[in-house]
């Protein structure tokens, strides 16, 4: 019997890899889109899966339209990708994520609640939770101790699932995913930030990068895989919470070094310090221990960050060319 899924958020960088993901196991996929005048769906064309899905109006501000979505998709499984995900713009707009990062998770737990309980349900959480850090490496037990309006309502939207799994017998999960790039990724993360502007130095159109904090740590790996330990999450017995990372935490110098390097380039020759672009409160390091979930879920990492960075590499040096 085909499986029907429900991804909200399904136009962002996971969403895309994840609808390839379950489309290739087979499933229906359903993806719930809030109405835009700009094309949202280019990553879905890149991955080759924009006419396989059912598309769903509606936004996770809105319960009606949450409600509704669930109706019609009538779901076995629900992916809540949904969210304001860049930290710098949630100092700029705190309420509004606040709304989508936090209370639409409730509108949807309470719309499975209501309509269809049976059905599995992921939440979306973030290392960014762990914030100023209380451990050295973090796993599920670590405290949270969230460092901006993003990771706070990331926090809300974690321990809501939590309650509603504890309350209402849900078969609710959390993936606490650490920093997860691919070509796919918006060009307002670092990732990109450096790729697309070591592609345009190195072909002439533009002159210099700025960035904040080139020391702060991050455990980088490639989302494509990261959607795999998703769907894992969904396939046990039992919901919980798990950590996904890499184990290997890296400087954003370091990034800058190999995607400069790739293209035959010195980053130290083009990289410039913006205090502009520092946090209002820094999260220095986050270094994830994805043991948990290789122990469970059976689940591992298979692309490094070296190889990850100079896939983004190749894909931002062809699209430079053709602009």
């Amino acid at each position: 019997m085909t499986k029907s899924a429900l991804i909200t958020g399904i136009t962002g960088q996971d969403g895309a890899y994840l609808a390839r993901l379950l489309l290739d196991k087979g499933y229906k996929v359903h993806g719930l889109v809030a109405r835009r005048s700009s094309d949202s769906r280019w990553r879905l064309r890149e991955m080759g899966v924009e006419a396989d899905i059912v598309y769903l109006d509606g936004d996770m501000a809105d319960a009606c339209s949450v409600q509704r979505a669930v109706i019609q998709s009538a779901p076995d499984e629900v992916y809540n990708l949904a969210a304001q995900s860049f930290v710098a713009a949630s100092w700029n707009q705190p309420v509004t994520t606040g709304i989508v990062d936090g209370l639409g998770v409730t509108h949807l737990l309470e719309a499975i609640r209501q309509f269809s309980p049976h059905t599995r349900f992921y939440q979306a959480s973030t290392s960014e939770m762990f914030g100023l850090i209380q451990a050295e490496q973090q796993d599920e037990n670590t405290p949270f101790y969230p460092r901006s309006p993003y990771g706070v309502a990331k926090l809300y939207g974690h321990w809501i699932t939590v309650n509603y799994r504890e309350s209402f017998n849900l078969h609710a999960s959390s993936g606490i995913l650490f920093n997860h790039e691919s070509p796919l990724r918006g060009i307002e993360f670092v990732t990109r930030k450096v790729t697309d502007a070591a592609a345009r130095i190195k072909q002439g159109k533009q002159q210099e990068l700025a960035l904040g904090n080139i020391d702060a740590k991050r455990d980088w790996g490639f989302a494509g895989d990261y959607v795999e330990a998703m769907w894992l999450m969904l396939q046990q017995d039992k919901p919980d919470d798990f950590v996904v990372a890499t184990g290997v935490t890296t400087t954003v110098r370091e990034m800058c070094r190999i995607a400069f390097d790739h293209v035959g380039l010195n980053y130290r020759d083009y990289v410039k310090i913006d205090p502009a672009f520092f946090r209002p409160a820094e999260v220095e390091v986050l270094l994830g221990n994805p043991a948990k979930a290789q122990r469970v879920l059976g689940w591992k990492p298979k692309t490094d960050l070296d190889t990850l960075i100079r896939m983004m590499m190749d894909a931002d040096m062809k699209r430079v060319a053709k602009e």
